[in-house]
């Protein structure tokens, strides 16, 4: 890794479909949130299929924010997925 990327990392979270809709996704997100702030990492970002609006839609509520699409880049089953790049900045280190 270079220095100059190591406040900065990738997240992924995944609830499995008999888990879902039970505020898990949230209460990790939060979670991982304060654990990022308390290890000095001030960008998280998150790459979503952007037909997955319950996970965007739960990211935003994290604090993420949509900073772009990037278009047609996976194939699932020949066919062709978009995904969501989401980013949250610390608003606690390297302010």
């Amino acid at each position: 890794m270079r220095h100059v990327y190591g406040g900065v990392a990738e997240v992924s979270v995944y609830i499995a479909e008999t888990a879902r809709g039970q505020g898990i996704g949230g209460a990790l997100l939060a979670a991982l949130v304060a654990e990022s702030d308390r290890n000095g990492i001030w960008t998280l970002q998150a790459v979503i299929h952007a037909g997955n609006a319950v996970s965007i839609h739960t990211h935003q509520k994290a604090g993420f924010r949509i900073v772009g699409t990037r278009e047609r880049i996976g194939c699932l089953h020949g066919r062709w997925l978009d995904t969501v790049l989401m980013e949250r900045r610390s608003r606690v280190v390297g302010v």
